[in-house]
């Protein structure tokens, strides 16, 4: 998946909190649950909108994004 179909920033949604697309659960809130201890099931069981796929994605996106840095 190409980054704007996982995630994007607009600052007329949530004042440009970075949102899964189509959605207005913020990227965050997944990081959030993983820090907590929380699955990936248990995340998107509580946020239906956002896909696995999706999921999945950002935070290959973010590892890129680390990786890219070392």
């Amino acid at each position: 998946m190409q980054r704007h179909e996982v995630y994007h920033s607009d600052p007329e949604i949530m004042g440009g909190t970075p949102v899964f697309q189509g959605t207005r659960v913020p990227v965050q809130t997944l990081l959030d649950y993983l820090e907590g201890g929380e699955t990936l099931d248990e995340f998107l069981e509580g946020f239906p909108g956002v896909s696995r796929e999706q999921a999945i994605a950002f935070l290959e996106i973010a590892k890129e994004a680390v990786l890219a840095t070392a």
